[in-house]
């Protein structure tokens, strides 16, 4: 097992790391008007969202792309790929409207909140780790700019911004390149197959296989279940 993997799985779960959903985010002054019914809806917004998140960073196989991406086992590699995934949860939930993106919102709250924890159980001292903070922020951006335009066109296009972002400019093997589009197109498939309210609802996100032995294959989501209060 990958060292990085290794260390990371070995501490708390993240469900530890984050705080309690209602204390992390704060509430504004408007948000406290929105009244009983649409302070339960955001409460179920918020669960869903680090549930969301959290099947980013538990359910991905990221040995298989340390391995298959040829990826240096390191934070910055963690990340990089923790990003790839975010970014498809996104690009899917800015569809559902208001709720979705401010669900978007909320996800990226705890991914943050995430990430810092985990540089300190890595050992980052608090000045290279606000540094890198800083650094990774820039990163962020950048990147989910670069991946809806690739997204948007063809895998040429896709592919350029991938090969900018996740491979920081270093793959010179076409096929790793041709692997992760492939990964991509069918992911986000996969995502705009699934309902938007089970989404909204549960979070719950499960991720293809990098390789596969049917490629062609569209898995069918399998239903969510929740109790009636959505959670």
């Amino acid at each position: 097992m990958a060292l990085l993997v290794r260390v990371l799985r070995n501490q708390s779960s993240i469900s530890q790391w984050v705080p309690i959903c209602s204390q992390l985010v704060p509430v504004s002054p408007t948000q406290r008007q929105w009244g009983r019914t649409l302070s339960s809806t955001s409460q179920k917004i918020k669960i869903a969202a680090l549930r969301m998140y959290t099947s980013c960073v538990e359910k991905t196989d990221f040995e298989e792309f340390f391995l298959r991406c040829q990826m240096p086992d390191t934070f910055n590699s963690w990340f990089l790929i923790t990003l790839l995934h975010v970014w498809m949860c996104l690009v899917r939930m800015k569809q559902e409207g208001r709720s979705g993106k401010y669900m978007c919102r909320i996800m990226v709250h705890f991914m943050w909140e995430d990430v810092e924890q985990r540089g300190r159980v890595m050992g980052v001292n608090s000045y290279n780790l606000k540094k890198n903070m800083i650094l990774m922020t820039n990163n962020f951006y950048a990147a989910i700019l670069g991946y809806d335009e690739g997204i948007l066109s063809d895998d040429h296009g896709l592919a350029a911004a991938l090969w900018r972002t996740f491979f920081n400019q270093k793959c010179e093997d076409p096929r790793q390149l041709e692997l992760l589009v492939e990964y991509v197109r069918k992911q986000m498939q996969y995502l705009d197959s699934m309902n938007g309210e089970d989404l909204l609802l549960t979070g719950e996100v499960s991720w293809r296989p990098l390789v596969e032995k049917n490629p062609q294959s569209l898995l069918k989501p399998s239903v969510p279940t929740y109790n009636d209060e959505g959670l």
